[in-house]
């Protein structure tokens, strides 16, 4: 699969109130397709790798 883009290595605060974790977020029509290891190749790539993902 193919993403317009990849955000890789961010640590996830999704504000259901389970505990932090990383991941990477794959978006694909601007909405997320796919959070966890992605090895696929994306249009564009964002390296979160020590920056908080969250939604808003």
């Amino acid at each position: 699969m193919a993403y317009d883009l990849i955000i890789r290595g961010g640590t996830i605060v999704d504000g259901s109130g389970l505990p932090r974790y990383q991941a990477d977020l794959g978006i694909i029509d601007g909405r997320i397709a796919t959070i966890g290891k992605i090895s696929e190749s994306a249009k564009e790539l964002i390296d979160a790798e020590g920056h908080i993902v969250a939604p808003g």
